[in-house]
């Protein structure tokens, strides 16, 4: 997996303190709440757990399934809701964990839903930041990196269900993704 990157972009380090800093600006938000945490599976799951494992306000967890992309490089412009959530969030306060933002699709659409749904709130968190491929009006309340137009792998992001498990964030080699 190491070889089928070109470098590596987000150390372990630099990811573990981004991902306390994080928990810390948004513990000030909801200290006095009990928001309901959503980790959008699978991309989310590391960054999900450390993030969570690092918050003092009182949460409650839940997860999406929710996909644009398939198997594919490209998002095909399509939400599938794969996992819906156990809980309502009629009234809630949902936190919202995403590993990136890219075109925004998934994100804005998705935002839209809960609210539909009746969130009192909804705040994105996202560990990565792709601003150069925003294509919808969607930006993260809480930020762990710019980045940009890369293809990463890692910390959980994966190309084709592989490289999830890389400790690193890495830039996928163009020939891998375009074979």
């Amino acid at each position: 997996m190491h070889q089928d990157c070109e470098r590596i972009m987000l150390t372990e380090a630099q990811l573990r303190d981004r991902v306390k800093e994080i928990a810390e600006e948004v513990d000030a938000k909801y200290k006095d709440k009990l928001p309901l945490v959503v980790g959008i599976l699978k991309g989310s799951i590391i960054f999900y757990s450390d993030f969570i494992r690092h918050l003092s306000c009182p949460v409650q967890l839940d997860f999406m399934a929710v996909s644009s992309y398939g198997g594919g490089a490209v998002s095909s412009g399509k939400l599938k809701i794969k996992k819906d959530l156990d809980n309502d969030v009629t009234g809630r306060d949902v936190i919202v964990v995403e590993d990136i933002i890219d075109s925004g699709f998934t994100l804005a659409n998705l935002k839209q839903l809960l609210l539909e749904r009746g969130a009192a709130s909804v705040c994105i968190v996202t560990l990565l930041n792709k601003k150069a491929r925003r294509e919808y009006e969607i930006a993260p309340d809480f930020n762990g990196f710019d980045i940009e137009n890369e293809f990463v792998v890692g910390y959980g992001l994966d190309y084709s269900e592989r490289y999830r498990n890389l400790p690193y964030i890495g830039i996928l080699k163009r020939e891998i993704y375009e074979k």
